[in-house]
């Protein structure tokens, strides 16, 4: 049986290719009578609207959108902060566009493949904890994508929607300092081995990835030598539950640990009151974002409009000339009881 083309069914219905083509991606151009004729013929024919592919070429627009994750593509649907980022982000672009999900690999050397960036048909790409100066980033430049970052840029002609990391950083050490801690240790999380949940002490404290970077130099400026750090597999629950178990093995605890995740702080302070250590008058325990889950955990954290950042972020993806391209969004230090002065020793 022959194929069935959007010339094919203007031949049957006795209009010009163009015409058709107008009643699937230009209805306006037609009166409804046309339009519902020619839609009639082309079911009849079997006729399920003109190619995608081959409209993408004429017009130059995919009619997606990217978003490029650090992780791998489950961190999408497990976890509560890129859930409700892309909820967000989805609100914003869902009635006139698709959205791609970009995870983005690496190979034996740590370094990032950036194919899927390279051979995706999208027409913009945000990026979500990246810098705007990684490889990905200069790729999607260099293809003429619209681009849009999670962090600060200089460049007055960038796109980005971002919170003050380090402040946030900041925040949680002078709530800390002001308790009188001195004793304090950070977990991190890993993102590029899933499988690699070994808890590992990192001295001197240092991660690779911008917003993470920039909440332990705050942490860190702010509260100086004091502190030591951890990561312990990616950014979840049981590599929380993995700190929490180290912690407890070691000599000693802290009087304070600063999980630079809510979903990470989570699982140290599941895993220290299950084996019967006191949060706070033993250990106080903090985290970053004020996810759902915070609250009735009674997490002290820094709040940031998680959904909102999505929405800005979607708003930019479509329309690249829509001010304002550059958005700083507030962030708060949300004290609750997982916090509080430090322990005395006898």
């Amino acid at each position: 049986m022959a194929r069935v083309t959007l010339k094919t069914v203007a031949t049957a219905v006795g209009v010009s290719p163009a015409t058709v083509s107008n009643a699937y991606n230009r209805p306006d151009q037609l009166s409804a009578e046309l339009r519902e004729r020619i839609l009639a013929v082309a079911a009849e024919l079997g006729f399920t609207g003109p190619d995608a592919a081959g409209r993408a070429l004429r017009t130059g627009r995919s009619g997606a959108v990217g978003v490029l994750l650090t992780g791998h593509l489950s961190y999408a649907f497990s976890d509560p902060y890129a859930v409700a980022m892309l909820a967000g982000l989805a609100s914003a672009v869902e009635r006139t566009t698709s959205i791609v999900l970009l995870p983005l690999p690496h190979d034996e050397h740590g370094e990032p493949d950036l194919s899927v960036v390279r051979s995706a048909s999208i027409d913009a790409l945000a990026l979500l904890s990246l810098s705007d100066g990684h490889p990905a980033a200069e790729l999607a430049r260099a293809r003429g994508l619209g681009l849009v970052t999670t962090h600060r840029v200089d460049d007055p002609g960038a796109s980005w929607v971002a919170i003050d990391d380090r402040r946030t950083g900041v925040l949680v050490a002078e709530h800390l300092a002001g308790l009188g801690h001195t004793d304090v240790l950070v977990v991190a999380p890993t993102v590029d081995d899933p499988d690699d949940a070994e808890v590992r002490v990192v001295d001197p404290p240092r991660i690779g990835y911008a917003d993470y970077a920039a909440r332990l130099a705050g942490i860190s400026d702010t509260l100086g030598g004091r502190i030591s750090m951890v990561t312990a597999g990616v950014n979840d629950f049981d590599s929380g539950l993995r700190a929490a178990a180290w912690l407890l093995a070691q000599d000693r605890l802290p009087t304070a640990v600063v999980a630079l995740s809510d979903v990470l702080a989570l699982g140290v302070l599941e895993g220290l009151t299950a084996a019967g250590v006191d949060v706070p008058a033993t250990v106080s325990v903090c985290g970053f974002d004020d996810i759902a889950a915070a609250a009735p955990r009674g997490l002290t954290t820094v709040r940031q409009p998680i959904t909102e950042r999505g929405r800005e972020i979607g708003r930019m993806l479509l329309d690249p000339t829509d001010p304002p391209r550059q958005v700083l969004m507030d962030v708060e230090l949300v004290v609750r009881t997982s916090s509080g002065p430090p322990r005395t020793t006898a």
